[in-house]
């Protein structure tokens, strides 16, 4: 079991991000901290494996954390779960050694693939050797990523596809799935699916917008050329 503290200043956040870590095996939450001198607090106590860190912190920037935890000999793992977007940010987490990287906003699937990769390397590392060249290139997460096939998964037409990609260049914002179903005059499960195809090709982004309850509404842009 990987423990896990959860480092964010909003409340509400923090509960979905636990949620979010305690719904994937092999993980659980074991407290959370809503500012930097409660994370340094809180992993001297409760000695998790890896930190969520947040950058926009309240007293401190999140990236001052981690060498305060160093400093007091923790060794914890951290990853870094921010809005932040400055390139500077994400060269001085490179430098000081997280083990990921994730933009806000996200949802659930994104973090658990993010956690079951962790996982996996931290695996790597559990014998007092690693066999080989591979061990190593997985453990600093130099998997090469997988390429996407330029045809479109078995059951889409291209027809279909020209028509959800034509009416999301169309819009001035985002739209969601059932939106796009109803401009294209399709289901709200084939629009979805054809709008996450374009979002793995990277032809459109997809943000989260949050709601008072239920999960979190996933609307697209376009993104390509």
């Amino acid at each position: 079991m990987i423990d896990v503290l959860v480092v964010e200043d909003d409340f509400m956040v923090a509960r979905i991000h636990r949620g979010f870590v305690d719904s994937v095996e092999g993980f659980r939450v074991v407290g959370t901290a809503n500012c930097g001198e409660q994370a340094l607090t809180a992993v001297a106590e409760l000695e998790p494996d890896l930190v969520l860190l947040d950058l926009y912190l309240p007293d401190i920037f999140g990236l001052d954390v981690v060498p305060r935890l160093r400093t007091a000999g923790h060794d914890c793992d951290v990853m870094v779960i921010s809005a932040a977007r400055e390139a500077e940010a994400v060269r001085r987490a490179v430098r000081q050694g997280v083990v990921d990287y994730l933009l806000k906003p996200f949802d659930a699937e994104e973090l658990k693939d993010r956690l079951e990769r962790y996982s996996a390397r931290r695996g790597d590392l559990c014998a007092g050797t690693v066999s080989g060249q591979a061990d190593v290139d997985r453990a600093l997460g130099r998997v090469a990523a997988p390429t996407v096939a330029p045809t479109l998964p078995k059951g889409m037409s291209v027809e279909t596809s020209e028509l959800v990609e034509r009416a999301l260049r169309a819009v001035d914002g985002t739209l969601s799935a059932a939106e796009c179903a109803e401009r294209v005059g399709i289901s709200r499960v084939s629009a979805r699916r054809y709008l996450e195809h374009l979002t793995v090709t990277g032809r459109a982004a997809v943000s989260l917008r949050y709601g008072h309850a239920g999960r979190p509404e996933r609307r697209y842009h376009w993104h390509g050329g």
